[in-house]
């Protein structure tokens, strides 16, 4: 008789599922993918209208297993929790049972921030402190509390087009994180000085613009999954070291390479190899101290199926 299916559910997943832990899982992930130890289709999406959308994700990771992400996205709901709602569905590689249903929403909050975080690492400047937050949903909390493993914050500041929600993030990162937060005005203002930036919107249309960055910068640009929406304008993508977390899904789905590419600004040569390979050492990230570097992320099933089966592997033992 097969085992029971189980069944692990959001506050289980923040109770067990910290950003340190994730951020090393996210890394070997990302590595192996990189490496072709995982399989996967780009995703799928429908478009529900309004703004809604649902999403399936699927794809197998060597040593995890493999599996599923089946998720809606409806903005509306992030006012009473989260936007993104949905499950996981991890499969035992040897028998092909289904071994374990989780909360995607927690998943999906920490697993993308612990991918920042690592990509940070990894690109940023090494004395990079001052961080700027895009944005005031539930990835902008995340990432702070994800950055702050990767890099010694000195500042965060936040900006969100409400400042009352702004506000209560800074008053947030202060008490539980004892980090300096305050609150921009303008997305500008808030990347004045600042040495990381993260791009956490909905946005439709660019509102980080190659004038408000200085030389050095990283930014993890976070908040546009498909093509379509874009939060960042296409002379600032046309200037960074541009690198994909999944690169065939970043030149079919990655809006802000599809737009400086329409446009005539940049090829598909100018997106670099993906984060993986530099995690890994097999290719450069940051090249000088000047340079400006992007980590356009979409989100990869198997950084869904590493953070399962760590959870999975971790209650069965």
């Amino acid at each position: 008789m097969a085992d029971p299916i189980r069944f692990i559910d959001a506050e289980e997943v923040r109770e067990r599922l910290d950003h340190r832990i994730c951020i090393d899982l996210m890394r070997g992930a990302m590595i192996a993918l990189a490496e072709g130890r995982s399989r996967q289709l780009l995703r799928g999406i429908i478009d529900l209208d309004g703004g809604d959308l649902f999403g399936v994700m699927p794809g197998a990771l060597d040593g995890a297993g493999f599996g599923a992400k089946i998720i809606s996205i409806f903005p509306a709901a992030a006012a009473h929790g989260s936007s993104h709602q949905g499950v996981i569905i991890l499969f035992d590689r040897v028998s092909g049972a289904p071994v374990c249903v989780i909360d995607a929403s927690e998943v999906t909050a920490i697993r993308t921030a612990a991918a920042s975080a690592a990509a940070t690492d990894a690109l940023a400047r090494p004395a990079a402190s001052r961080l700027a937050i895009i944005g005031t949903g539930e990835q902008a909390w995340h990432h702070v509390a994800a950055i702050r493993y990767v890099r010694s914050l000195t500042d965060v500041r936040i900006w969100g087009r409400a400042p009352e929600k702004a506000e209560e993030l800074a008053d947030r990162v202060t008490r539980d994180l004892g980090l300096t937060a305050q609150v921009a005005a303008s997305v500008a203002e808030a990347a004045v000085g600042a040495d990381i930036i993260c791009t956490l919107t909905g946005a439709a249309e660019p509102i980080l613009l190659n004038g408000h960055i200085a030389d050095g910068v990283h930014i993890n640009a976070v908040g546009s999954s498909r093509a379509g929406p874009s939060e960042i304008d296409i002379a600032l993508v046309a200037r960074a070291r541009f690198v994909p977390d999944h690169r065939e899904g970043v030149l079919a789905q990655g809006a802000e390479y599809l737009r400086a590419r329409d446009a005539g600004v940049i090829t598909e040569a100018h997106v670099l190899p993906e984060v993986g390979h530099v995690f890994s050492g097999a290719a450069p990230g940051r090249l000088t101290a000047l340079d400006v570097t992007i980590y356009k992320s979409l989100g990869s099933i198997v950084q869904d199926l590493a953070s399962a089966a760590w959870l999975w592997k971790t209650y069965s033992s």
